[in-house]
């Protein structure tokens, strides 16, 4: 019950939100098909002062869409005890008419989530297709509570995101345990010229989380090949949280990485720690990160803040606030030789808006 309520009040949470309101279209005969989806916007303002060239920017308040998206669930029963299911979800500007090209026909702009997969009570669970990372999902998830900003440890989109296979066991008291591995391709390009020095990868993830009662613990790993986004290196991830009351939860977690031994980038190590407070519509988070970045980089401390209010079953407004603590930055003074240090690159980031669910 404890964690009901928690899920269901972090109202950033996508999967709660979603499953709550999502629509059933067709049901019948063991096959069923639920639409859900969301209409988000609001006002952000704040955030880093430089680019990563070192050139100051505009980080002014602007209207923004917050994260818009329709999505279909779809599932058949094959027996008792397996399932086969899939899921397709886009996501949309809802915010302006106008496209990438000016043309005013921007309509969906991403595939946010596309795979199919079998289910079965007694053996589980395996995917395929473009979907969430399975490391987040049972590891880094207590602290992925943010409709925006605010999640240091590792998200949604670490190392999965399409061309991606994943299984995961059912509950075994407890426990269960999860392996994904995502492919990079290079099939088709021309040898020597469009190829990259990696050539073909596989990057693979997997760990076990425990959860009982109100107390759950995740320790994972990600290959976080290069191809990816990453430095080649293996991190690794122990993340847990707690219900202490029916309106209040803790987390804390570790997450880090090795420097890169081909120079592909710092390792660092992230301590997070933070925590959700519940009271009849509201709900608050907060969250500290102490992050050392090894190699030449600065060390950093990152804060969140979040307050949530649900009008309605389906209508909520919400609040973030978020200080990534961005590492010092050396600028060039009009045009001169001289640099100046700045102590921080970045304002406390900024979102307030509104979602309708439906």
């Amino acid at each position: 019950m404890k964690k009901t309520l928690l899920a269901t009040a972090i109202i950033g949470a996508l999967g709660a939100s979603a499953a709550a309101q999502a629509a059933t279209v067709y049901d019948q005969d063991g096959t069923k098909l639920d639409v859900y989806g969301r209409i988000a916007m609001g006002v952000a303002g704040g955030g880093p002062e430089y680019n990563s060239d070192n050139q100051e920017i505009d980080n002014s308040a602007e209207f923004v869409d917050v994260y818009s998206r329709l999505g279909l669930r779809m599932s058949q029963e094959i027996t008792r005890d397996l399932t086969a299911f899939g899921r397709l979800e886009w996501r949309f500007s809802g915010d302006e008419r106008t496209g990438p090209s000016g043309n005013g026909n921007s309509g969906f702009n991403e595939v946010r989530q596309s795979y199919i997969g079998l289910q079965s009570d007694q053996y589980g669970t395996i995917q395929g297709g473009n979907f969430d990372s399975f490391y987040n999902q049972f590891v880094s998830l207590p602290f992925d509570v943010y409709i925006d900003r605010g999640l240091e440890f590792a998200g949604h989109p670490k190392q999965s995101r399409g061309d991606s296979i994943g299984y995961y066991t059912p509950d075994l008291q407890g426990f269960t345990a999860f392996l994904q591995l995502k492919h990079y391709s290079e099939r088709g390009l021309v040898e020597g010229v469009e190829t990259t020095s990696e050539g073909n990868v596989i990057a693979a993830q997997g760990g076990a989380r425990y959860q009982q009662g109100p107390f759950t613990v995740g320790l994972g790993f990600v290959d976080d090949v290069v191809r990816g986004g990453g430095n080649g290196e293996v991190m690794g991830g122990l993340i847990g949280s707690y219900d202490i009351t029916d309106q209040f939860s803790a987390r804390l977690g570790y997450e880090g990485r090795k420097n890169s031994d081909e120079g592909y980038g710092n390792g660092y190590d992230k301590v997070g720690l933070g925590g959700t407070f519940t009271t009849g519509p509201w709900a608050f988070t907060g969250d500290i990160y102490d992050i050392e970045e090894d190699g030449d980089g600065d060390n950093r401390t990152a804060w969140a803040l979040g307050t949530y209010y649900k009008v309605s079953s389906n209508f909520d407004v919400f609040a973030e606030f978020h200080q990534a603590d961005q590492q010092s930055i050396s600028v060039n003074l009009d045009g001169l030789n001289s640099e100046v240090n700045t102590a921080d690159g970045d304002d406390v980031y900024w979102l307030t808006g509104a979602r309708y669910h439906f």
